[in-house]
């Protein structure tokens, strides 16, 4: 039987301050899944050297124990992240991603109207690779949820047209989702590498906030531990997704039946 975390764990927490506490959607001895808030790092880089917020060093202290990373979420990207409470844990949890025995669900808001339903399958070259270095494979499944169409004209378009699309990766590339979206001409709103620099600036004039709007939604996985088939869910309806909140009482055309957009759509 599959067990709705957000239901059988610890109760979800309200986000005060996002600079100290991090909302927890399940823990138990083993384990942990929280909501990374956008615009956190999962842990420190030289890359961003200028950041404070980091995941890791933050849920450490907030737990009073350390944790293990098991999987990333870029910076900009918001939703669900597990972390491992023992070292044992986060090599079985490492291993079942390798075997790709997680599922993922992402949801992003891009640029025009895709197909209800596509597939990516574009191979891949690492960012920081050289340009000889072979390209890895990558597959990520599309579908379309929902379509809004605004009458204002942005860049050379009539209309500003965008659309929700629910991500399912089937393979672990990095910025794997925001590549394949722009390998099909609809770019991620506010990706900053990969998306379209007005689109994105007028929408982040127009939402008073400027953000990658890409959400790990749901992470489906099997208990390293006690063998429970496991979803757990950042839901829409929680006080730490008021950005998607606001985006979601849009006058959005819903095109496919399914969980995850709450009661804010019409």
């Amino acid at each position: 039987m599959m067990a709705i975390a957000n239901n059988t764990g610890c109760p979800v927490p309200e986000l005060p301050s996002p600079s100290t506490v991090l909302p927890v959607l399940y823990q138990d001895e083993h384990l942990v899944l929280i909501h990374k808030p956008a615009g956190w790092l999962v842990h420190r880089t030289g890359l961003d050297a200028g950041e404070t917020r980091f995941v890791v060093q933050t849920l450490r202290d907030q737990l009073g124990q350390r944790v293990y990373p098991v999987h990333r979420l870029d910076k900009g990207t918001s939703g669900v992240l597990l972390m491992a409470l023992t070292s044992e844990v986060a090599r079985l949890l490492v291993q079942a991603l390798e075997r790709h025995e997680m599922r993922k669900s992402y949801l992003a808001m891009v640029r025009g109207w895709p197909l209800d339903q596509f597939e990516v399958d574009h191979a891949l070259r690492p960012d920081d690779a050289p340009e000889e270095a072979p390209a890895q494979s990558a597959q990520t499944r599309f579908e379309c949820v929902a379509t809004l169409s605004l009458p204002v004209s942005v860049d050379r378009y009539p209309s500003t047209r965008v659309a929700l699309v629910r991500a399912e990766p089937l393979t672990g590339r990095r910025h794997q989702i925001r590549r394949h979206l722009k390998h099909v001409s609809h770019p991620i709103i506010g990706d900053a590498t990969h998306g379209k620099g007005a689109h994105n600036r007028w929408w982040a004039e127009y939402l008073g906030l400027q953000r990658l709007w890409l959400h790990a939604q749901s992470l489906t996985l099997t208990h390293p531990i006690t063998g429970q088939l496991m979803q757990v869910q950042s839901d829409f309806s929680q006080p730490f997704n008021q950005d998607w909140q606001a985006l979601l009482t849009e006058d959005w055309t819903i095109r496919v039946d399914g969980p995850g957009l709450g009661q804010t759509t019409r």
